[in-house]
């Protein structure tokens, strides 16, 4: 075991308890541990969402999808940055206004239900589960390779320890240890990049052109098709990357967490400039991986890309600057899956538990405790998971969790935010479609049917390795054709106009008398 990656692990670790014991002394209700009770300024809401948006699929994954298909690479950042436009201008505010602490909330400021906020609790656990995962299976890899740990031992001590994090220290531990994350990846990553030009006297020129000796690809690199040979592929990916972000719990509950509207739109402008900046130096160390290691070294020691970033590291610095990059990796992991954990745990527990279970009848203390357990059982559940996924790429189960979210959440969102007619029966059935139809074509696709490296041996019925281009419009047509096909729910003009506008100001209006 090298010395110094153990240290710098340690050091990770043990700043983050100290978060964790801080932020504990101040959840102690369920407005505190769900939310932290709307403290953080826009600022500081800012860091801490591009500290949650930013995961290993786009440090680790990212970069070694770069650095071994080129081109085809650089379209998952594309499609990460630009589907906050989507928050920005449709999502953001509203859910701000309608909601407490859980998108169930949201949804059933217009339609309180318990089957409603069964069925957003069981969404929310779905996707932060599927996103969970792959954050996990990185953190194993990146461990394994460093402190030459067995990668289920890997696991279930990154497991136990995000646990850590929410059942102790809820939004205020995850808040902060996002905020810390996303200073400390920006300041590495932004000295890899230059320590990546300085190799070629800050010429782009020298880089692209060793970059074109480091690959098989050749000049080709440069150009699309090396991943997504079919434009149908490239279309689908970048729909379910644009359109998922709306519908990932996990952002959105963020939006919570801040006092006023004013709060959420710079909390949205800050993620976006700090997100934007981080692509751009996927970027450069992609580049930097193939002409500096190489595709053929890199493809030697991890097959997925994972590690690029860390050996690129270790070629430019030696041991230290590789456990640096090693420990800014596992904060980076750390902090994503605590904040999947919290938004699990709040829609179990708040939606289920304090909802349904409990009919709003409980104290502070009792759902409290309840989100705690909530928390150890979803930390549980998942490392169990990621156990058995190790030899995948985390981007591609990053994009799948995107088209989840896309093709049930999403619509269920802008049609109760935006349209009239809609319906909690439209509400029901769009979510289910979408759901059913995006997990239907990940278990048919050739990610799981391929008879080469697949779990089943076999060609796959569904052709296209990204569904979201079929699974997203499903959502949407299920939520439309409830809509239309269920009776005498049609809201009054005067009923929808007083939650439109308390979805776009967050006033609250009463029906005049007539």
């Amino acid at each position: 075991m090298n010395l110094t990656y153990f240290l710098f692990f340690l050091c990770i670790i043990v700043c983050t308890l100290i978060i964790t014991y801080w932020a504990a002394k101040q959840s102690n209700t369920a407005n505190q541990f769900y939310i932290a009770a709307g403290s953080l300024s826009g600022i500081q809401n800012g860091m801490a969402i591009a500290g949650d948006y930013i995961s290993a699929a786009s440090f680790l994954g990212i970069v070694g999808t770069i650095a071994i298909t080129g081109f085809d690479g650089l379209l998952y950042a594309a499609g990460f940055l630009v589907s906050y436009l989507i928050v920005l201008f449709f999502i953001a505010e509203p859910i701000h206004h309608l909601g407490n602490y859980s998108l169930g909330d949201v949804i059933c400021s217009r339609f309180p239900s318990y089957r409603m906020r069964w069925m957003m609790a069981v969404g929310a656990f779905i996707i932060s589960i599927l996103y969970i995962i792959p954050q996990l299976v990185a953190a194993g890899l990146l461990i394994r390779l460093l402190l030459d740990i067995e990668y289920s031992t890997s696991v279930l001590v990154i497991g136990s320890l995000m646990t850590v994090y929410v059942v102790f220290g809820g939004m205020f531990a995850t808040s902060w240890v996002q905020i810390v994350k996303t200073v400390v990846l920006l300041s590495g990553t932004f000295l890899l990049s230059l320590m990546v030009f300085a190799q070629f006297d800050w010429d782009i020129t020298q880089l692209t052109e060793q970059v074109k000796q480091g690959t098989p690809l050749k000049e080709s690199f440069f150009l699309p098709g090396n991943l997504l040979e079919k434009p149908l592929e490239v279309i689908s990916l970048q729909l379910a990357l644009i359109l998922g972000t709306a519908g990932l719990p996990h952002i959105l509950i963020r939006f919570f967490t801040v006092r006023n509207t004013k709060e959420v739109r710079k909390s949205l402008l800050t993620a976006s400039w700090i997100i934007g900046v981080f692509y751009l130096i996927t970027l450069i160390l992609g580049l930097g991986t193939v002409a500096l290691i190489g595709y053929h070294e890199l493809i030697a020691v991890d097959p997925t890309g994972n590690l690029a970033a860390p050996l690129l590291a270790e070629t430019l610095g030696g041991d230290f600057l590789m456990a640096f990059i090693a420990a800014i990796s596992f904060t980076t992991i750390v902090a994503v899956v605590a904040g999947l954990v919290i938004s699990a745990t709040t829609a179990f527990s708040h939606d289920l538990y304090y909802h349904i279970i409990k009919k709003k009848q409980t104290s502070e203390k009792n759902q409290v405790r309840a989100a705690k357990w909530t928390a150890f059982f979803v930390g549980l559940v998942s490392t169990l998971f990621a156990l058995g996924l190790k030899n995948i790429n985390v981007t591609f189960l990053v994009s799948l969790t995107f088209t989840v979210a896309a093709s049930s959440n999403l619509p269920v969102l802008l049609f109760t935010i935006y349209w009239k007619r809609f319906n909690e029966t439209g509400a029901i059935i769009g979510m289910a479609a979408g759901m059913t139809a995006s997990l239907i074509l990940l278990m048919f696709g050739p990610h799981i049917m391929n008879p080469d490296s697949g779990w089943i041996a076999r060609e796959p019925l569904f052709p296209l390795q990204n569904p979201g281009i079929i699974a997203i419009p499903i959502g949407f047509l299920g939520a439309v054709l409830g809509s239309f096909f269920s009776k005498n729910t049609e809201q009054s003009n005067r009923e929808f106009r007083r939650f439109y506008i308390k979805a776009q100001t967050g006033i609250n209006t009463k029906d005049e008398a007539s």
